[in-house]
């Protein structure tokens, strides 16, 4: 008896032991971490500002708020071109743009975006991943106390708007162009007057004159700004951006300060964005010419083999000219080079090959 009551004192009895195991573990505190993320596009951007939203809550959500992201659009922190300073200098974590935006600080940054007749999306890929693309990333973003991941992708940009017909080269002289990256060093040694201004500002400049042509990516994103409004003649293919990577570039040192677990849970996140993006803009692009076409009355135009020629030729000089700016730039561009060549050569008896026949036999337009 003695015993009996000393262990239901105790609370050692069937109903206390099983109480005791069931106690919840105590609650260990995570710590978290901030990220503050500039964009180079406006919110609510469909095609771009829109993933790059996206890719932002993924990384809260996926490591369950231990990350703390904040997102900013263009403006509503820094400026849209400002983004690449205030991620250097440590004031924010994190961009998302275009790399080719700071091609004025390396030309390298080019490669990382597109370059006029560069890699396709599926080359741009594969380059990056299995072909040293990543690697190269890395040392040149390193130069600048960067890391950089792929995080999207527009695949083959439309060649543009126009106020005017393009028919021959010489039509581009004195046309004033919205247009970054290399594919404006093309168009000036063409004779046109490139002009870079983020997407939030190229309609008003469109419409007032400013600027007589622009592109931007393809029917998709292009339909949202209204371009047609101002210029009529819309004409493919783009050989500005045939495959346009988009990117995170993050601070190093923030970077090298997360654990294993959570680098490798944004490296995901922008890889999973990286393919949702280009799934999205091939799914939306036939839908939203048709619509151009159809309810704006949009003249859709291809460039010559004349124009192309003159393109390539002017392409040809810019690359050359990039690749003399130092031996990484050499380094960079080369391997863009030797990708193009080697992965293209595999492109074109695999899906070209395969889509052309297709549609000859089912007869789909192309």
């Amino acid at each position: 008896m003695d015993r009996r009551s000393f262990i239901k004192k105790a609370g050692l009895g069937a109903g206390g032991v099983v109480a005791a195991s069931t106690l919840a573990a105590p609650a260990i505190a995570q710590s978290t971490t901030d990220m503050v993320i500039v964009s180079t596009w406006p919110r609510d951007f469909p095609g771009l500002g829109i993933p790059a939203q996206r890719l932002a809550a993924r990384i809260g959500e996926l490591t369950e708020g231990r990350i703390n992201v904040q997102y900013f659009a263009a403006g509503e922190r820094v400026g849209a071109f400002d983004s690449f300073d205030e991620v250097a200098s440590g004031n924010a974590q994190a961009y998302i743009g275009a790399d080719y935006y700071w091609k004025g600080k390396h030309p390298g940054w080019a490669a990382f975006t597109a370059i006029p007749f560069g890699l396709t999306y599926t080359e741009m890929d594969a380059w990056i991943k299995f072909g040293g693309g990543q690697q190269l990333w890395d040392e040149l973003a390193g130069e600048f106390g960067l890391k950089n991941l792929a995080m999207g992708n527009t695949g083959v940009q439309m060649g543009g708007w126009f106020n005017k017909e393009i028919e021959s080269a010489d039509d581009l002289k004195g046309l004033k162009m919205r247009i970054p990256g290399q594919g404006g060093d093309v168009m000036s040694k063409l004779g046109a007057s490139p002009v870079s201004l983020p997407g939030g500002q190229i309609y008003e400049n469109l419409v007032s004159g400013a600027i007589d042509a622009t592109e931007w990516v393809g029917p998709f994103n292009d339909y949202f700004m209204k371009f047609y409004e101002a210029a009529k003649y819309y004409y493919f293919p783009g050989m500005h951006e045939p495959g346009a990577q988009l990117a995170m570039g993050m601070n190093a040192s923030w970077w090298g300060s997360l654990s294993k677990t959570d680098q490798e849970i944004i490296k995901a996140a922008c890889a999973e964005e990286n393919a949702a993006t280009m799934a999205e803009t091939n799914a939306n692009n036939g839908v939203y010419l048709q619509k151009l076409i159809t309810e704006h009355g949009v003249e859709l135009r291809e460039f010559s083999d004349e124009v192309y020629d003159a393109f390539g030729e002017a392409a040809a000089e810019v690359l050359e000219e990039a690749m003399d700016h130092s031996p990484l730039s050499k380094k960079i561009f080369q391997s863009v080079v030797d990708a193009r060549q080697d992965i293209g050569s595999w492109m074109a008896i695999s899906d070209i090959a395969y889509s052309n026949k297709r549609n000859r036999v089912l007869g789909i337009p192309s």
